[in-house]
């Protein structure tokens, strides 16, 4: 009973702004930024893969840079912004490189695809999505299982406007 007591004295309010809609929450200090979307705010769509920093599945945009989720403490982002796959989409219009996701089919399980858009997002937020190899190691942070790592590649090159 003492410890319920002692982790609701020690919660911190938490400010966010998450995918243009300000939140603040009161979290204890050791709650991650992807447990904040997923349990505290319903936001699914960022996905627990290996819950290590190792996989990419958690990948959402704080401030307009690529992090992962699972490795950042949600007090960390106190006052950022953060985007998730939720929020990329504008007005009904899926975001480009979700349509170039689906274009070229650049999922099959979909498990990674929330992870792999936010850090495609983010890649071409920097400028940096340039040939295919580059577009390969700068995406190598996000593992793919089913192996649609051609079909992802192209999906980024459609974005960016290239054939």
């Amino acid at each position: 009973m003492a410890d319920v007591a002692n982790q609701v004295a020690n919660r911190i309010p938490t400010n966010l702004v998450v995918n243009g809609v300000r939140r603040t929450l009161d979290l204890v200090p050791w709650t991650t930024l992807l447990d904040a979307l997923r349990d505290h705010l319903a936001l699914t769509g960022t996905k627990k893969g290996c819950d290590h920093g190792q996989c990419g599945a958690c990948t959402v945009l704080v401030d307009g840079r690529r992090v992962n989720s699972c490795l950042t403490l949600a007090v960390m982002t106190d006052g950022a912004e953060i985007t998730t796959i939720e929020g990329l989409a504008r007005d009904g219009a899926l975001h480009p490189l979700q349509q170039a996701f689906i274009d070229h089919d650049a999922f099959q399980c979909g498990y990674c695809t929330p992870g792999q858009i936010c850090s495609a997002a983010g890649l071409l937020a920097e400028g940096r999505a340039g040939d295919p190899d580059e577009i390969r190691e700068l995406m190598s942070g996000n593992l793919c299982r089913c192996g649609a790592y051609p079909n992802i590649v192209a999906a980024i090159q459609q974005a960016v406007g290239r054939p």
